[in-house]
């Protein structure tokens, strides 16, 4: 993927403003909408079991996030990621903390078997969690690799085919796959995970630009490395201070970020195809 083609998706989403639908967790929801905003995309937030199918058939796309977990959000996620594939309005989910507990591994589990997911988004521990992988566990909501031998490109790759679906690993260097080819992300900042949301709201974001009618694979890059550009433009300029101006800085700078910025200061590499 060029960095060309991801100016030019920014660009789109920009001039056609997608409705995403979230169904998000509580911790999240005003940062969220937030960001949309501030990018060029429209938000919704609606999660009553009541109204979420007319929602998300009404959206561009529909977010899923387990972060602030319940029985009846479950049900409303499956509800509304079904009516979505009916219209087939792209399904992105955030397993937040898989592996940390059961009740959130099964459900996110439950939304893959009974939802056709377009794009998964978590770390390397939720993501090995998904897939019944060893060498990585999860630590509320982060991941520590166990055994020191993890491939992150390789669990992505996995994954992308066990699940059938754009898999996305975000760490210091973010692993994108569709099971055949793997695109590296070097773009973001260590401040991201000192912000409450900051990747939740990076699976939103994904959202929007899935919501355009390209192709995952390129949309979810597309996506991290105009979040990754930004995340390093609002820390140049939150330096002085730390993690909660950064946090201010992150919302100008989804909005300031230009397509010009993704090419000149986006970095991405490594493509692998799998031709066999």
């Amino acid at each position: 993927m060029k960095l060309s083609c991801a100016s030019h998706l920014l660009e789109k989403v920009r001039a056609e403003n997608p409705l995403v639908h979230n169904i998000t967790n509580q911790v999240v929801t005003n940062f969220t909408a937030n960001g949309l905003l501030a990018l060029g995309a429209s938000p919704v937030m609606a999660n009553a079991k009541e109204e979420v199918a007319e929602m998300a058939q009404l959206a561009g796309a529909l977010v899923l996030n387990i972060g602030t977990l319940t029985k009846e959000t479950v049900e409303a996620m499956v509800i509304a990621g079904q009516a979505a594939n009916e219209k087939r309005v792209p399904v992105l989910l955030d397993p937040v903390g898989a592996g940390a507990t059961t009740f959130r591994t099964s459900a996110a589990k439950q939304l893959l078997q009974q939802v056709k997911i377009t794009v998964v988004r978590g770390n390397a521990a939720e993501i090995a969690h998904l897939l019944g992988v060893d060498g990585w566990q999860s630590k509320g909501v982060d991941a520590k690799e166990t055994n020191g031998n993890g491939d992150v490109s390789i669990l992505a790759k996995q994954a992308a085919k066990a699940l059938q679906t754009v898999v996305v690993i975000t760490g210091k260097v973010d692993v994108v796959s569709d099971g055949d080819e793997v695109l590296f992300i070097h773009n973001g900042h260590e401040w991201l995970t000192k912000v409450t949301g900051a990747g939740c709201l990076l699976t939103s974001v994904m959202g929007a630009f899935c919501a355009i009618g390209e192709p995952p694979l390129h949309a979810a890059s597309a996506a991290l490395l105009f979040y990754g550009v930004a995340a390093e433009k609002a820390a140049r300029l939150s330096k002085d201070n730390g993690p909660g101006t950064f946090q201010i800085e992150l919302l100008n700078a989804l909005s300031n970020t230009g397509s010009n910025d993704v090419i000149t200061l986006g970095k991405i590499g490594g493509v692998l195809h799998d031709k066999g």
